[in-house]
Formats: structure tokens, sequence, C-alpha cells
């Protein structure tokens, strides 16, 4: 992948087309025309356009962070009630 290729990414459940723009270790930056935003950047990892992460995977690794994160402001708050 350089900077220039056309690569389709998901974005809202369908796939889009388009032009690599800047291209890091882990992340590469996409210029993607849109109805009402042409020309927009799109930031996507790397691990995703190549198919090592999905976006099932996504969404349960963020439950899974927003379930600790519950869990640990409960702990707080009992802890606080105790005292």
């Amino acid at each position: 992948m350089n900077v220039g290729d056309r690569v389709k990414f998901q974005f809202a459940g369908k796939e889009k087309e388009g032009v690599v723009v800047r291209i890091f270790p882990k992340k590469i930056y996409i210029k993607a025309d849109f109805p009402r935003h042409p020309g927009r950047t799109v930031v996507r990892p790397i691990a995703e356009l190549e198919g090592k992460i999905s976006f099932s995977q996504k969404k349960k690794r963020k439950a899974k962070r927003e379930k600790e994160k519950i869990q640990r402001q409960k702990e707080k708050k009992s802890g606080e009630e105790k005292e």
C-alpha cells in the first residue's frame, strides 16, 4: 500500500473507495468523496483494511471497555459510601 493507491474501506455499513493520502505505522489517511462532503479525509487502522480486525471485534472490545468502566465507577462509589 502506497500513497496514491485506491483502497476500499467500510463506512456506515457500506463499502466506500478512496485514495491513500498518508501512511503511518498503524494508521492510514484516506481521502474519499461523500455526497455532501467531497474530499473528506478518513482515518482507519491498517489492520482493519487488511482484514486482520473486523467491525464485530471492534464493537466487542468497545463494549468490554464500557463494562469495565462502569464496574470501576461502581467500585469507586461503593468505596466512598463505606467511609
